[in-house]
């Protein structure tokens, strides 16, 4: 009696059997050499599993859905929007203030502490440019001054004298920077950028004072407490038989007064050479009996 297997059975397969064992019919089944076994179907590999399908859509449309997206959109166009027209401001209020002759300047001096505006390569023109860094020289040499000043003073004050030289020596400093800046350094400067008669003329009368102020403090003669608020060649003559030390640091402030003497001399003779030669001169005679009238 042969034994035909059950199609619709549904049969339990080991896993741990021995495949290479079994031998194929010729019809394609196979064929179990052990006796009192039941021959085994072959098996289909398992199909992939299907990816769900919202995990597709957020492959596609990684921004969310339509709604999520066009919002988004919107809300770039606005901000685009927004930019263009804070930039069609800002250039309008330029193009207003360079007609009215405004000049609006950043500030970029010194770069690691912005305080004022000098950018001399871009805002003076090529041929006034070596005046107007030797002006500059001359107001960075007064401040080197002045700070060389109080060292030397608080020195003096320490030594041989009293808090009052101390205090003037801050009122120098405190004072004289920011104002030999928008005293004459500014007017200078604006002038050669501007071509302004009236600016020049500024420029003149302030710098003789700061001239005469550098002159006096090399020599330092005794007016104000002795002359010893200032460091000048007087009062190093005078501290020298108290302390030798100060003595040198008062004759190293007055040689730099005296340098300083020297460059806005130099600096002085340039802007005026310049001021006849470009006609500025008799502009600013004209301008000046204008305002007279």
């Amino acid at each position: 009696m042969s034994y035909e297997p059950n199609p619709f059975d549904e049969e339990d397969v080991n896993p741990f059997a021995d495949r290479a064992a079994a031998k194929p019919y010729a019809g394609g089944a196979f064929f179990n050499p052990h006796p009192g076994s039941v021959p085994q179907a072959s098996r289909l590999d398992p199909l992939p599993p299907e990816r769900p399908a919202d995990r597709d859509i957020a492959l596609e449309n990684p921004f969310g859905n339509g709604k999520d997206f066009n919002r988004r959109e919107r809300e770039l166009e606005a901000r685009e929007a927004e930019v263009r027209r804070r930039e069609q401001e800002l250039k309008r209020r330029e193009e207003a203030a360079a007609k009215a002759g405004i000049i609006v300047e950043e500030r970029n001096w010194p770069p690691f502490f912005p305080i004022i505006h000098n950018d001399i390569a871009r805002d003076i023109p090529a041929h006034l440019q070596r005046i107007q860094y030797f002006a500059f020289a001359s107001w960075l040499g007064l401040v080197i001054c002045l700070v060389w000043n109080l060292i030397a003073v608080i020195a003096a004050w320490i030594k041989v004298s009293s808090v009052s030289i101390f205090l003037l020596a801050i009122i120098y400093l405190v004072s004289g920077v920011p104002g030999a800046y928008v005293l004459w350094y500014r007017p200078l400067y604006r002038a050669m950028r501007t071509e302004s008669a009236l600016k020049f003329g500024w420029f003149f009368l302030f710098y003789l004072l700061h001239m005469l102020f550098v002159i006096f403090a090399a020599v330092a003669p005794p007016v104000v407490f002795k002359g010893k608020s200032l460091a000048g060649f007087l009062p190093a003559i005078d501290i020298f038989s108290d302390s030798a030390i100060v003595g040198i640091f008062y004759i190293i402030g007055a040689s730099f007064f005296s340098l300083e003497a020297v460059l806005s001399l130099w600096v002085l003779k340039q802007v005026y050479m310049y001021f006849r030669g470009s006609g500025k001169a008799a502009e600013m005679k004209r301008e000046a009996m204008r305002a007279a009238i």
